[in-house]
């Protein structure tokens, strides 16, 4: 026995992540000695690991009989540990070379993301701040589609065209990628990759168009003052870009301000570009140059399997030709619950107000509910029209609950065509892209 006991100490520790990530179902048998039944993949066969699974939370849970197979509790699925950086609260860090930071749901709850709560993505480095002299600081506009090459200072831009304000929604291609099993490589975003502030600009399509652009222009691409992780001049860290259509959008603008204030450092300063509705990569950071490109653009991350996912559903783990994959274009419905936080205590008998937001890409969302018992039943919530095209959308909701115990409240929006969110995690893709499954808290009812 004492030798059993010695072995069972030299046992390297394992978290509930790491079991979840390598397999949800036999985790499930492991932490809480849960079986599911095999038809609906719903509820527990044996009240032992339900009394488990309830004893850890410290509470019962009234609709058990609904939770899925394989789910960690949202009680436990979400760390709001702080990280501090420079202009920025609350937010929690990824990775420090390149820096990346995400904010926590209950810290984007305001309507217009504030500065010090935008999340920080970095593919390079972020350039030395005695650099980006917005009085020295210029754009290039070039490109073999680009009939008059012109380069402008930021007051020339100013002085020269019509000035702009949208507040616009932008998310990280592999915002949630942390709930994808296998894992995918790169940073493990859970949900607050995302923000929609008010940019202030020109149209990028006025600037193009007063340069000039050939009948065979097809694309655009951009290239920032940000350097590549090896500290190479001579590489570019990202160079990114999107079709003629979604540059020429009015929406899309080369912006020097956000929420009437200049750029944070750490989100583009001086300059940069906004193509909201898409993958954050395509909304050039500390932006030097434009190409009008008569070819789909090929700088830097622009090749699969970057900000790619397969043309095919494929089995989770598959190894996916680069032939076989396409670049993402508008991002998926989604939306976020951002009151009350995770893991909140609230009295029996009382409404608890929730609220959030909603965005769909390049479409708006139509309808919104919740869920209070795993995703059997929904409740519509009020859902309000967006501040402009590509903002995303504010929604809010009353809850009661039935008896004491332990909740999930589940959101799920719909978007103008009719496409919903799934309740669990959508296709594996070997990077993780696209993630769109509810967004779950935690509630414990007293």
């Amino acid at each position: 026995m004492a030798n059993d006991a010695k072995k069972n100490s030299d046992q390297p520790s394992r978290g509930l992540h790491e079991l979840y990530a390598e397999d949800p179902i036999k985790a499930d048998e492991l932490v809480w000695n849960r079986e599911t039944d095999k038809g609906s993949r719903r509820g527990f066969l044996k009240r032992g690991g339900l009394l488990a699974m309830a004893t850890a939370i410290g509470a019962s849970i009234p609709f058990s009989k609904n939770m899925p197979a394989g789910l960690i509790p949202a009680a436990f699925a979400q760390s709001d540990a702080p990280f501090t950086i420079p202009g920025k609260e609350g937010l929690m860090i990824l990775n420090d070379r390149p820096l990346n930071a995400e904010t926590p749901p209950h810290l984007l709850d305001d309507e217009i993301t504030p500065a010090k709560h935008m999340f920080v993505r970095n593919n390079g480095l972020v350039p030395d701040s005695k650099s980006l002299d917005p009085a020295s600081w210029t754009l290039e506009i070039a490109g073999e589609s680009c009939e008059n090459p012109t380069t402008f200072t930021i007051a020339e831009l100013k002085s020269r065209f019509k000035h702009y304000s949208y507040q616009l929604t932008v998310e990280c291609g592999g915002n949630g990628r942390s709930e994808y099993v296998p894992a995918a490589s790169g940073n493990q975003w859970t949900t607050g990759a995302v923000a929609s502030p008010k940019f202030t600009g020109v149209r990028l399509k006025d600037v193009l168009e007063a340069c000039g652009i050939k009948k065979d222009a097809v694309y655009i691409g951009y290239y920032g003052a940000d350097l590549h992780p090896s500290g190479d001049a001579s590489k570019e860290a990202i160079s990114r870009g999107v079709p003629m259509s979604k540059a020429l959008e009015d929406e899309t603008l080369i912006a020097w301000a956000m929420n009437d204030e200049d750029i944070p450092l750490l989100n583009g300063h001086p300059l940069r570009l906004v193509c909201g509705g898409w993958p954050a990569s395509t909304s050039g950071k500390w932006l030097k140059k434009i190409v009008i490109r008569n070819q789909v653009h090929d700088g830097n991350k622009m090749a699969p399997p970057s900000y790619s996912v397969p043309k095919y559903p494929v089995a989770p783990g598959t190894q996916v030709p680069n032939e076989d994959m396409e670049i993402i274009g508008s991002m998926p419905v989604k939306s976020l619950i951002t009151f009350p936080k995770t893991g909140i205590t609230h009295q029996l008998g009382e409404p608890l107000p929730v609220r959030g937001h909603a965005w769909a890409g390049d479409l708006e969302v139509s309808d919104f509910y919740v869920s209070i018992d795993f995703g059997i039943t929904w409740q519509k919530a009020e859902l309000r029209s967006p501040a402009n095209r590509l903002a995303w959308q504010h929604w809010q909701s009353e809850l009661t609950f039935p008896e004491k115990g332990y909740y999930e409240i589940w959101a799920r929006a719909v978007d103008s065509e009719g496409k919903a969110q799934p309740m669990v995690v959508p296709g594996w893709n070997p990077k993780g892209y696209l993630n769109n499954a509810c967004h779950r808290i935690a509630v414990q009812i007293v």
